[in-house]
């Protein structure tokens, strides 16, 4: 299955990251940590 990721850049540094198909939301220093933790979030959904 194949999920959406939406990113917004926040202003202390790093990223938000928000699944809306589920609604989780994490966060992470660089694109690719909010991804990884977005997808791990989602697993555990």
């Amino acid at each position: 299955m194949e999920l959406s990721a939406v990113l917004i850049p926040t202003v202390e540094g790093g990223y938000i990251a928000f699944n809306p198909e589920t609604g989780t939301t994490t966060q992470g220093e660089t694109i690719e940590e909010a991804i990884t933790n977005l997808r791990e979030a989602t697993e555990l959904y």
